[in-house]
């Protein structure tokens, strides 16, 4: 997936400057696409020569002068274009993954260490997925805000990056519990998890 059409799918919400898209892209899309500002600067100047999006500048007192980016027809028709198609199956490419499969040649201890650092990391990823999932759903049940809400597709999302998140934990706990059991098999001691 090219990061035009993520950047495009985000402008769905309204026009925005480039440091809103950076920093609501974090809150709005990081549970499916990451991406640096600079990266999304050097985006939007190229979507902005292709013509998907225009750029209008906005004068500001004490501060410097912003573009507002909004999405063109053509960038309209590009991000219909892009849901037309079927998209590929994800490809996993996971450091953490590697060093688990190489724990028996390395530092068993560094990789738990790894794999707790991940479920911490996925607890406070979910915990702020939730957060923003009772702010979209600001009061109303989840189906009221289906049947409601102006667009859909962020909460679609946002189910997918809290299961995303769940599964991680899951797994993360599971290996922690095995990695416990293969060391205590090893040390001769009673297995604990």
């Amino acid at each position: 997936m090219a990061l035009r059409n993520a950047v495009m799918a985000a402008l769905l919400d309204g026009a925005a400057s480039g440091y809103d898209l950076a920093k609501n892209f974090d809150a709005s899309v990081a549970n499916f696409w990451m991406a640096t500002p600079q990266q999304l600067y050097r985006e939007l100047d190229r979507m902005e020569a292709d013509g998907l999006i225009d750029a209008v500048v906005v004068r500001q007192e004490r501060r410097p002068d912003k573009r507002v980016f909004s999405l063109t027809a053509a960038g309209h028709r590009a991000l219909r274009e892009y849901t037309e198609r079927s998209p590929r199956p994800a490809a996993m490419r996971d450091e953490l993954l590697v060093q688990l499969q190489a724990v028996d040649a390395g530092d068993a201890d560094a990789v738990r260490a790894s794999v707790a650092e991940r479920v911490a990391w996925a607890r406070g990823k979910l915990a702020r997925y939730e957060r923003l999932r009772l702010r979209l759903l600001d009061g109303r049940t989840e189906d009221e805000h289906v049947a409601r809400a102006e667009r859909i597709g962020p909460y679609l999302t946002l189910l997918g990056g809290i299961s995303l998140e769940e599964e991680n934990i899951r797994w993360g706990e599971r290996v922690l519990a095995l990695l416990d059991r293969r060391a205590a098999a090893v040390d001769g001691s009673p297995a604990t998890g």
